[in-house]
């Protein structure tokens, strides 16, 4: 990453933290030695990365979140928000995401067994689980309700996240990295669905 042509962009937040990065490759070289695959087919390599990271990169995301979950859970209850019928509806969507997002891992495990690779599956719960996790946050947002728009002042920064806000905020990025929405949305269309691909 430090080498002659690579170039890192760090996306900076709200926040003030910079998790996320822009990277160029402006007339990059590396050494024979360090080739994944035949040279001139490092798209293959980089779309079979991709494909583990949104499948089974991402499992132990999805198993926190039901930690997250709880949590929220529990900070409704306390907070009386459970008494807002809104918000118990979306309270059980989310317990109800959770159980989609587990049986499609569970499919998506089953088929890297027998094919060897994780296949479409990974994108279609890429694009469940993000899609969820924003919902979550959200859903957070409101539970916390005039609690959602303070956060506590850190010992020498500008202010502390707690958990809650953190996944607001940082679900969004969930988005884009590892192939943003609309790029997983094209190849669900094209590759499960069959759809004619995209006018290059």
């Amino acid at each position: 990453m430090d080498q002659p042509g690579v170039e890192i962009r760090p996306l900076r937040q709200m926040t003030g933290s910079s998790e996320f990065n822009e990277v160029f490759f402006d007339g990059a070289r590396t050494a024979k030695t360090n080739a994944l695959g035949p040279v001139g087919e490092g798209w293959k390599v980089a779309m079979a990365t991709l494909g583990f990271e949104r499948g089974t990169a991402f499992l132990s995301s999805q198993l926190a979140f039901e930690g997250e979950y709880a949590e929220l859970l529990e900070i409704a209850h306390k907070n009386g928000a459970t008494a807002d019928a809104a918000l118990r509806d979306e309270l059980a969507r989310s317990y109800a995401g959770l159980q989609v997002m587990k049986y499609n891992g569970m499919r998506m495990l089953t088929n890297l067994v027998r094919r060897g690779d994780v296949g479409p599956e990974a994108s279609i719960g890429k694009l469940f689980w993000t899609t969820w996790h924003k919902s979550f946050g959200e859903t957070a947002m409101r539970v916390l309700g005039a609690d959602a728009l303070t956060v506590e002042r850190a010992q020498g920064r500008e202010y502390e996240l707690d958990p809650q806000h953190y996944i607001f905020m940082a679900s969004r990025a969930e988005t884009i990295y590892a192939g943003a929405s609309e790029i997983q949305k094209n190849i669900i269309g094209e590759r499960v669905l069959g759809l004619p691909r995209e006018p290059r």
